[in-house]
């Protein structure tokens, strides 16, 4: 949006048209004075001659029809080998008899223009799950330790007393395990560590 008091903002478009229409200036003058060129500044006098002040607003830059568009049916068909069989948009546009650019450009209109954002197995749009707050889903962190014996195992004492060791516990794993609540204020805490 432009400046509301910009040369060519919609107030300074008034500006010029009254000086044209209402005080009857030459065009070359007018677009001298208002540093535009004359096409503009006849453009806009008619303009005001048809809609009055409320026709110097922004208008929308998008064309009122598209001749060349790709019709929708045929958006379909890409959309449908897209999802079906994930082809890339070259394959696409062979099969169709279309360049690979104007494919491209479809599945983006329509969100799918990367193959990474498909799931491989179903081939549907992969939604990721989002919480409104930081700290809403709770972490756990898990730690593996080996059961040494009191004294060290058979690096330390040998392998024999390693041996009568393994014979006297058991033998494995330990796991340590962690979990981090959500903090009631939003913030991700740890909890405190017990000694």
């Amino acid at each position: 949006m432009s400046h509301a008091n910009a040369l060519l903002a919609p107030r300074g478009r008034l500006l010029l048209v009254q000086c044209v229409v209402e005080d009857r200036w030459p065009l070359r003058r007018a677009a001298e004075r208002f540093q535009v060129s004359v096409t503009t500044a006849a453009r806009r006098a008619g303009r005001y001659r048809q809609l009055g002040a409320a026709g110097m607003g922004d208008r929308p830059s998008r064309p009122r029809r598209c001749p060349r568009q790709t019709p929708t049916r045929r958006e379909r068909r890409i959309i449908g080998l897209r999802v079906s069989r994930r082809w890339i948009p070259a394959r696409i546009g062979y099969r169709l008899g279309m360049h690979p650019s104007t494919v491209h450009k479809v599945l983006t209109r329509y969100g799918l223009a990367r193959l990474a954002s498909l799931d491989r197995g179903t081939g549907r749009v992969i939604r990721r799950y989002e919480h409104t707050a930081p700290g809403d889903l709770v972490h756990v962190d898990i730690k593996k330790l080996g059961r040494i014996p009191d004294g060290g195992g058979h690096k330390v004492l040998g392998r024999p007393v390693g041996v009568r060791n393994r014979a006297a516990s058991r033998p494995g794993y330990a796991f340590l395990q962690r979990r981090r609540r959500p903090h009631p204020a939003g913030l991700h805490r740890d909890p405190p560590r017990r000694s």
